[in-house]
């Protein structure tokens, strides 16, 4: 579905020390993505500030972690999956790109403003369908009926939509409905341990920030948010962060000073 809607073969083109350009058939180089995806369950009425919150921290949590500084004999980003996925599952015409053209993977447009639907809304006015199923209810019935419904129309496009932390709605094994904010940046490996001290810095971050930051689009351009977690994919504990109210810090002072403390709290 996604090589005819690209229309053509895929195109690759990664720089770090060495140069990658590389041009293939399927989408299937995505299969060099290997990652570790973590889920937060948070309360749908905080949803915009704990999604904000999360997007802050990508970056950080995203430098200490990175774990793939080659691909195909070069050495390019430290975590070189960032920029592989973008362009691996990249749907759009080569040409279109350059226009305002949203890409399948991204880390979005804007800081979220009150819920969860911007997300959703912005995703299903976008982006187009790629695969189909058959919807055996009717959503808003369900509702008026006192049920749950099953949405499974978008959580099926949702899941063909990479934000790298993406919005998640899911039902529990106890029937109730529920909001998840999955982190997506963090690489596979390289130990089990190193995957779940990675996954515990991130929720302990969640937890303690999410209490204590306060309004931080207030605090922090968008863009800069974006710059940052490019920085982090690109340079690992060596990238430069804008920070809150525009202080600069390294990655690796901003970690161990900051926010090892503050995940420990958390």
């Amino acid at each position: 579905a996604m090589t005819a809607a690209r229309g053509e073969a895929y195109d690759f083109s990664i720089k770090g020390i060495d140069e990658l350009n590389v041009k293939h058939d399927s989408v299937m180089v995505e299969a060099c993505n290997a990652s570790f995806q973590v889920h937060l369950q948070v309360d749908p009425a905080r949803f915009a500030h704990l999604y904000n919150v999360a997007q802050l921290l990508a970056a950080p949590v995203l430098s200490v972690a990175t774990n793939s500084p080659v691909l195909f004999g070069k050495r390019l980003w430290s975590e070189t999956r960032i920029a592989l996925f973008e362009q691996s599952v990249d749907t759009r015409k080569p040409g279109l790109s350059l226009r305002d053209n949203p890409a399948r993977v991204s880390f979005g447009k804007r800081w979220a403003q009150s819920s969860v639907l911007e997300i959703f809304k912005e995703d299903v006015a976008r982006f187009r369908t790629l695969v189909g199923t058959d919807l055996d209810e009717d959503a808003m019935e369900t509702l008026d009926k006192g049920g749950v419904p099953q949405l499974k129309a978008l959580r099926l496009h949702n899941g063909t939509v990479y934000r790298w932390n993406r919005a998640c709605y899911g039902i529990g094994p106890n029937g109730r409905p529920h909001l998840r904010i999955e982190l997506r940046v963090l690489p596979s490996g390289p130990t089990v341990v190193d995957e779940i001290a990675n996954a515990a810095f991130w929720l302990g971050l969640m937890s303690e920030l999410g209490e204590t930051v306060g309004d931080v689009p207030s605090r922090l351009e968008f863009d800069q948010a974006q710059a940052n977690l490019y920085a982090a994919a690109r340079e690992g504990l060596g990238a430069r962060f804008t920070w809150l109210d525009g202080e600069e810090m390294l990655a690796q002072g901003l970690i161990l000073d900051r926010l090892l403390p503050q995940a420990e709290a958390g």
